[in-house]
């Protein structure tokens, strides 16, 4: 049985794909060769939805695949004009269900392999420059005055910096995100730790995509199940 589904899902991806053009399903491949899921973000109630949406389409450039949204107290919202499209290529995981989000979220991450780290000036933080990679981490970005909960700080494993000489003495969230991921997933892509996504998530997310890309996507399936 577990055969035959599988079957049927690759016969309709070929029949999918006819829809798609070759540039943009080699353009897919390419992409997804530079994924990652070694590092993933976590916005923790962020309300204003440009910050939200620039960290978006930051993690989209650099590669990032996953970002979890911790709604507490505030609903995120995308916007479209920031992430520039961003949101449809990256996998979006949101809690909302409980009474505290922020734990339910950290429980499941630290239980999937990730150290919690909390960007943070705190005076235990780890400088950008000196935070080893090797482990899969998941960065927390706190809100945009307070910064990260209590909660977050008392269950994190780590905490990290971006290096400042100025009279500021903090980023707006979405460029923090920016410096750290451009900086991580540059050493990350020279180093020997296996950061790739595996064959399989690949193929899941590719069929994912030329899904997404095709219009009237699911007349096009169920004229193909009544077909086949």
């Amino acid at each position: 049985m577990f055969v035959l589904m599988e079957l049927n899902k690759s016969t309709l991806l070929e029949y999918l794909e006819t829809y798609v053009t070759d540039k943009r399903k080699q353009l897919f491949k390419q992409v997804l060769s530079e994924r990652t899921r070694h590092f993933t973000a976590v916005l923790e109630d962020i309300y204003q939805p440009h910050n939200a949406s620039a960290v978006i389409r930051s993690c989209d450039i650099f590669g990032i695949q996953d970002v979890h949204v911790i709604e507490n107290k505030y609903v995120n919202k995308v916007s479209r004009h920031v992430a520039k499209g961003a949101q449809k290529w990256i996998t979006l995981h949101k809690y909302r269900e409980t009474a505290n989000n922020t734990l339910s979220c950290i429980d499941k991450l630290q239980k999937s392999g990730y150290q919690i780290i909390a960007t943070t000036p705190h005076n235990d933080s780890c400088l950008l420059s000196d935070f080893d990679i090797a482990k899969k981490s998941a960065f927390v970005f706190g809100k945009e005055k307070e910064g990260v909960s209590k909660e977050v700080m008392n269950k994190a494993d780590g905490f990290l910096k971006i290096p400042m000489v100025g009279f500021t003495e903090s980023l707006n969230i979405s460029v923090a995100a920016a410096i750290i991921f451009q900086d991580l997933t540059s050493r990350l892509k020279k180093s020997n730790v296996k950061w790739n996504l595996s064959e399989i998530e690949q193929q899941e997310l590719y069929q994912e995509w030329i899904e997404k890309s095709i219009k009237n996507v699911d007349k096009i399936k169920e004229y193909y199940k009544s077909n086949s």
